[in-house]
């Protein structure tokens, strides 16, 4: 098909190459399988299928966003030895190091969209941005369920922001947001009032965000872990001890070891003091 740039397979033909070796078979029902088609009908040999497993992760956003409509999804935190995300005052500035926050600026250069709870905004006041390194910055999704987003928020400078809200929401509140060009999505809430994250991810794809990079906070990851939206989990482990303190997830009740959730394709790596371990939800 014609994109940006016209069909290779035109220009491979025309060339003469006697063989193609490909990783994998475009899943796009625009394309899939009809430039191989083509390539063989020409006479030319077709090798499908080397290093596939490398080429789906190296695709995996495109190929869960073609395949589904829905973004791939990847939740971070940065906890301590003990799996605290913060104090019992809620101080958490910083828990992970340098080189960890820088390797999350690079996470957010390479999504669509940056998400968090509204809480996390209120707490926090992140710019979501990304400044460590050269980068694009993504949009920014903030859930807030009853539009208490203050006025001073950062997140109101700098790339789109887009507020995900319950239907029925405060009109003179969802005026104001629009009217500081922020784009707002009225969506489902769940039974206790809270806006459906499901919902979002829906949504989302709809918007053609093909990938969200969730930051937090504790509510929002049990949200997205209860809902099963979310594909990738990366963890930064500080050698810290907190005690007391917020837990990394707050809402998932598993009460039996055979009924949590597992990760595969683990990897861990270090950035300066920090263990970084990601997997992939089964």
């Amino acid at each position: 098909h014609y994109g940006k740039t016209p069909p290779c397979v035109d220009l491979i033909i025309k060339r003469g190459i006697k063989r193609v070796v490909c990783a994998m078979e475009d899943p796009n029902p625009l394309v899939s399988g009809k430039g191989f088609s083509r390539l063989r009908q020409a006479g030319i040999e077709v090798d499908v299928g080397k290093l596939e497993r490398e080429a789906r992760r190296i695709n995996e956003t495109y190929l869960k966003y073609i395949t589904t409509g829905l973004p791939f999804v990847t939740l971070k935190w940065a906890q301590t030895l003990d799996g605290k995300i913060a104090t019992c005052r809620g101080d958490s500035r910083w828990i992970s190091s340098e080189a960890s926050r820088r390797y999350v600026h690079q996470l957010r250069s390479q999504t669509d969209a940056v998400l968090v709870g509204v809480e996390t905004v209120i707490k926090d006041d992140p710019l979501l941005s990304v400044r460590l390194i050269k980068g694009r910055s993504p949009l920014k999704i903030v859930l807030d369920s009853r539009l208490r987003l203050p006025p001073q928020a950062k997140v109101l400078q700098g790339e789109k922001l887009i507020v995900a809200t319950v239907q029925r929401a405060n009109r003179q509140r969802l005026d104001w947001l629009r009217g500081c060009g922020v784009e707002v999505w009225e969506l489902p809430s769940t039974p206790d009032g809270w806006v459906d994250i499901e919902a979002v991810a829906r949504e989302a794809g709809r918007h053609q965000i093909t990938s969200i990079l969730i930051e937090g906070g504790a509510h929002v990851a049990a949200s997205a872990l209860k809902a099963k939206i979310v594909d990738r989990v990366i963890v930064f482990i500080a050698p810290r001890i907190l005690g007391d303190g917020l837990s990394a997830v707050k809402g998932l009740r598993v009460d039996l070891i055979s009924a949590s959730l597992p990760l595969r394709d683990t990897q861990i790596e270090r950035r300066g003091e920090d263990i970084v371990y990601s997997g992939y939800l089964v």
